[in-house]
Parts: structure tokens; sequence; C-alpha cells
């Protein structure tokens, strides 16, 4: 296992060993990452992560093999070369290959004429001495083979089984669809003018080189396939790779020749490709998958790092026309305070009314900041906030709503608010959004908070595994203080699991407030090993001992303690105090298990324990005169926030409903390998409108330099 792991990583081999040591003891990611360095040798999440992908890879390989070996003993076929080229095989392909000739397979051509007693004629062709095959056939005659055109047909069934077992020519057929094949599509004559298949339209009549389609093209074709509007399919040369099959096979200009060439085109054209075609489209469709996951996986992480406003009291809209804005009060907590509705829209037009409302409200609950969320009448609401002359200046925040809906129906929005509907539990999501985006939105399953690309078509468990990945490392890269924090995320720091994010929860109602780490232990069923892995990621704000609310390890508080002696300060002299940080000796304090790199982590934690690694909320105002997408035009600039990454470009709220697309090309002068090196998720920007289509709601946008 090592040393597969080493040879598809390139990482060395003791850090890959130590590390599947830890995995093995149930260590998490983030917990190796941060606690464990001078182990690993100091690798970062993303090699861990990779560790963990290929750990998997080798287990499944290795899984698979054993049964493979199984099925074969039970045969009684297994030779001790065979078990060799099983055991020294490295990838899934290559031993389905090496199993596939002793696989059970359903009812053949080639078995049927393997029990007529063909197989002796097949090999006589095979070795190509005989002219006279036809007389050959002749000897192999019976009550089902009465003539010799089904004997030699019979005999080339057997031939194309052989040819399509033989590893080689697999080989050198996946070659050639690897380098050369064309996907290519035709659209479905009866559904050319359905309306929902206009925005696959571009795939009507389209072919490329498969290895030239990107991601994002091959998951918008398969859709299109999938919904029922075009057909697919996979081109190539065949001319010349049937003739690099019979070049391995055709060695002499007789009959037998003959017999093998059409054999070679049976067994091309009814095994072979379809086959191999099949897997070829599967693996870039993994390819695909993998790649959207991973513009999905970093859009998420930048979403959910997003900068919170902090524990402000907030006032949060959720706007609307006829129904109206659901308008709640929410303390610095995010505790709801009050709710109603407002009408300042068509068709009831109470504005007047409204303004007097969120007026008296403001001063009522003490209000530091208002949320507006993005969806319908955002922008007729915010220009409404807008005109109120508030009494202390007041900042507005428009906040996305993706996936405030799903929340609002949740188990977990029932049980935070059971006594409430949908409207007010969604009003209250985006307050939250507001204050500390990452405990709010891990509330919510991550496809549906709208960041993705093409996240339905894509595999489904490997989404959850990656999107889980990214949220446990954001929310544990943060920090949770335990005393406020919801079993949602609770449950994704480090060792503890849903289930003692539960306990946890319970025992705080209880008891009260944890007061230290040490109380921790004091959770029915939370080990010692839950709190090894959990307890650095769980602050105590206000505790006795100043390292509750750090970063620092519980396991490293008796050297921070030697530390402060050895200075001669109190620990809260010493914390923060950079320039006597900076005097301490740390080589002094190395030891087998604690080395410099996680003393210099714990000096760089003392100098501002417990740092919110986000940046604060800033307040954005998009152009007031922009209302709707009849409002722009070719040539304006404009102020706007990236709301969506893709592989292809980036999508921008400028205001309006419909989002425009900055593609890749129009992001600099330059050639644009990475999007996220151009531009990353909520950064504010200045925009240029190239084209808009208001018929197809689309609009194309460039990123202006002075951004």
């Amino acid at each position: 296992m090592i040393k597969f792991i080493v040879s598809h990583t390139q990482l060395p081999e003791s850090s890959v060993q130590n590390t599947v040591q830890l995995l093995n003891e149930d260590c998490t990611i983030p917990f190796i990452s941060r606690y464990r360095k001078e182990k690993t040798g100091n690798l970062d999440e993303v090699q861990i992560g990779a560790i963990v992908t290929y750990k998997a890879l080798f287990e499944a390989l290795d899984k698979r093999k054993t049964a493979i070996v199984k099925a074969l003993t039970e045969q009684g076929v297994l030779t001790s070369d065979l078990e060799a080229a099983i055991a020294a095989t490295t990838n899934l392909t290559a031993l389905e290959d090496l199993y596939l000739p002793y696989k059970k397979k359903r009812k053949t051509k080639a078995e049927t004429a393997i029990k007529n007693g063909l197989e002796p004629l097949a090999k006589q062709i095979m070795a190509q001495r005989s002219e006279e095959i036809e007389h050959a056939a002749s000897n192999y005659l019976n009550d089902t083979i009465i003539n010799e055109d089904l004997a030699l047909e019979g005999a080339r069934h057997i031939i194309a089984e052989w040819i399509n077992e033989r590893t080689d020519i697999r080989n050198n057929i996946r070659y050639q669809l690897e380098n050369y094949a064309v996907i290519a599509t035709k659209v479905i004559g009866t559904k050319k003018e359905d309306e929902k298949a206009q925005k696959f339209r571009d795939y009507f009549d389209w072919s490329e080189a498969l290895k030239r389609c990107p991601s994002h093209r091959l998951l918008a074709i398969l859709r299109a396939e999938n919904e029922g509007f075009i057909r697919v399919k996979i081109e190539i040369d065949n001319e010349r790779t049937l003739d690099k099959i019979e070049s391995r096979l055709i060695k002499s200009n007789n009959a037998c020749a003959e017999q093998i060439k059409i054999a070679v085109e049976d067994a091309y054209k009814r095994l072979l490709f379809p086959s191999l075609s099949n897997e070829l489209l599967k693996s870039a469709k993994e390819k695909a998958d993998t790649a959207a996951i991973a513009v999905f996986s970093n859009n998420l992480k930048q979403l959910l790092l997003g900068s919170p406003l902090g524990e402000k009291r907030i006032l949060a809209l959720d706007p609307g026309f006829r129904s109206g804005c659901k308008l709640v009060c929410l303390d610095a907590q995010g505790d709801l305070l009050h709710n109603e509705n407002i009408y300042p829209h068509a068709p009831q037009n109470k504005s007047t009314e409204a303004i007097k409302k969120i007026s008296s409200l403001v001063d009522a609950y003490k209000i530091e900041a208002i949320a507006i969320g993005n969806g319908t009448a955002s922008r007729e609401t915010e220009f409404l906030v807008k005109r109120i002359q508030f009494k202390n200046p007041m900042e507005v925040y428009v906040v996305s709503e993706a996936g405030a809906s799903i929340y609002s129906a949740s188990k977990i929005a029932r049980d935070e608010f059971p006594n409430y509907d949908v409207t007010v539990r969604g009003a209250v999501s985006i307050g939250r959004r507001l204050a500390d985006p990452l405990a709010e939105l891990v509330k919510i399953d991550a496809k549906s908070i709208g960041v993705g690309q093409y996240q339905h078509d894509v595999d489904q468990t490997k989404l959850k595994q990656s999107l889980d990945t990214v949220v446990e490392s954001c929310v544990n890269s943060v920090g949770v203080n335990i005393n406020t924090a919801s079993t949602s995320l609770l449950s994704y720091v480090s060792g503890i699991g849903p289930k003692l994010a539960e306990n946890i929860v319970l025992y705080r109602n209880e008891n009260g407030a944890f007061a230290s780490r040490n109380d921790i232990k004091k959770v029915p069923r939370l080990g010692g090993k839950a709190f090894e892995q959990g307890a650095a990621f769980l602050r105590i704000k206000n505790a006795k001992n100043p390292l509750d609310d750090s970063a620092v390890h519980p396991e490293s508080y008796a050297l921070v303690k030697q530390m402060t002696t050895d200075v001669k300060v109190a620990m809260n002299e010493l914390i923060g105090n950079k320039e006597l940080l900076k005097k301490i000796d740390l080589q002094k304090y190395c030891s087998e298990t604690v080395g410099l790199p996680t003393l210099q982590d714990i000096v760089k934690e003392l100098e501002k324990p417990g740092l919110d690694i986000r940046e604060k909320a800033k307040v954005f105002t998009f152009n007031q005169n922009i209302r709707a997408i009849t409002d722009l035009s070719p040539g304006q600039l404009l102020p706007g926030i990236v709301n969506n990454i893709t592989n292809f470009g980036c999508f921008v709220d400028v205001g309006i409903k419909e989002s425009g697309l900055i593609h890749i090309s129009n992001l600099s002068d330059t050639f644009v390998k990475d999007v996220n090196e151009h531009v990353s998720l909520h950064q504010q920007i200045i925009v240029k409108v190239l084209e808009v289509d208001v018929a197809r709601k689309r609009i194309q946008l460039a990123l202006h330099k002075a951004s």
C-alpha cells in the first residue's frame, strides 16, 4: 500500500507510512495536518487528502484481487504465473483484462461453437498453414453444423472472442480511442422544437475530439442525452484501427487469413468497440465529474469562509411582491426577537408604512445592520431601505438566499423554530448568514447552496465525500465556540460527528455553558480519542485558562506553561506580547514528539489567540440605475459580485435577476489557465458589459482592468 501511494503522490515514504498509521487510528485530516506535523513531515490537508484517496483506491484494488483469485481457484484455472500477474497489477482496468477470459459470461456465440466441437477448426485457422480450410471445415459437420459455411462461421465466433480477450489488442484500441476518438451528437428530430431542448441547441449537431472536450461541455452533452434531446456516439477511424489489429494477427496470404480478417471485423464491431468506447466515455465522465467536483468544492470553501459581520443585532428582510417582505429582528447571538410582514411593493404599495415600521424596529431593538435577501424584489427593497433616515449610520447588506428555502423546510429549521413557519425561518437564515456564513450554511445540503457546476449530474457519492471534507476543513480552520454552536456546526468538528454533537448540546442545555476544555470530557460518550481529535478546535470564550480560547492543543498546555515560567511572566502577559514571544528559543523545547513546526504554530497562535482567519464583511452598492436586463447596454462599467465560478469563467451578480458571465477568455488579455487565479467567490469587482441577449436572458461581461 505504501509503495502504491508513494508512486501516485510522490510524497516521502516515511510521511506516507506515518500518515496511514494515523488514519488507521481514526485520526481526521484537520487534526493530522494541524497537530501531527512532526509525524507527517509537515504535510498539508491537500497532501493528506491525496493519501486518503490512494489508500482507498489500493484497498478497493486489493479487495477485487482477492475476489478474482478466489473465483479462479474455484474454477481450477489459477496458475502461478496468473497469480503473479494479478498480484503485480496496479490498476483495475488491467486487472479486469486479466480476468476477462475466465469471467462467467452470458451464453455467447463462441461458447455455442465450442460446444459444437469447432475449437480445433478455430485453432487450425489461427495457425494459418492450411490452403484448403473449407475442406478442413467439412470434417466438423454434424446434426447442428450442416455445412462448411456454418462450421467456418462458428470457428470465427471463437476467434472473435479470443481477439476480444487479448490484452495487447484491447490496449491498442484504448490508445486509438484515447488519442483519436471524436464525440458526436445529433438532435432527435421530434425534440428539435421542444422548448426545454433549446438550452442544449449548441449540441444539436456537434462533434469534437473527446480528449479536448472540456468537462463542463461533456456534462452538458450527457445531460442533454439523458433528458432525451440528443443522441451521442463515439467515432473513430475504424479502418485504421482494424488494420492495426490485422497486422498483429495475420501472417499469411491464404484462405485462413481471409477467415481471420472477417473474425477481426466481427470482434471489433460486436465486442471490442462497443465495450471499449463505453469504457472510454465512462472514464471521460469520471474525469469530468472530478473536475466539476473540484470546482464545486473550491467554490464551497470560498463561500463557507465568506466574510462574517460578527455578533451584531441584525434586522433581516426576505423580500417579495404580492406576499410582502418577511421581516425579523435578531439579537447578537442570532436569536429571534421579533417577526412580521410589511408590504412596501406592488400590488399593496404600502411603502410609507413599511419605512415607519423598519425605522421603529431599528430603534426598538438597537439594530446595528440590515440584511436583505437577493431574490425577488431585492433591489426594490434595498432602494426602500436606503431611503430611510436612521438616527445612526446603518450598514445595509444584500445576502445570497441560495438554499434558504431548503433550510426553512428542513428538520433542523423545524427543531430550531417549531412555532414559526417557513417564511420566518428563511428570513432568520438570511440574517444569520450575514453574521456568520459558516455557522448558518453548514445546516444546508451543500448541493443546494448554488455554487456548483452540473452538481446533479456527477457521481453523488464522490460529491458528498468531497463536500463533507471541505465543510470539515472550513469548520476546523475557523474553530467553533462550543457554548453557542448549533448541532450542525459541532458535528463537523474533528472527531465529534452528529451523535456527539447532539450530546454536547444536550449537556450544555442541562448544565449550562462549558467553563473549560476539561469540562468537555464530562459529555456522555465523548471519550479520550474524541477529546484528542476535537478539543483544540472547540473554543471557550472568557475561560479561566486563556488557552481554552485558542488553537493551542490541550496536550501542549504544559509546554506553554513552561515557556511562561522560563520568561518569568504570567500567561496573560505572554499572550499577545509579540516582542517577548520572539525572544523565546524554540529549540530548547524540541523533543522526540514536539518539533519546530508545532512550536512555531503555538507561538503564532499566542500572538493572536483565537483570531478569525476570515475577513470582516464589507458593504457593497450596485449601480442604482440598473434594475432589469433591459437597462443594460454594451460598454457600461458596473460594480458586481462574483456569485459562481466554473472552469469556463465566472458568473457575476450586477444587481438584477440574471447573472452575467465573464468567459475565461474575458478575464485577462493574457492566457488564463485557472479562473481562481483572477477572481474569488463573493469578490467585489468592476465589469464591462460586452453583449446583452434579452431573449435568451444572457449577459456577456469582461473583467475591467481597474478591478
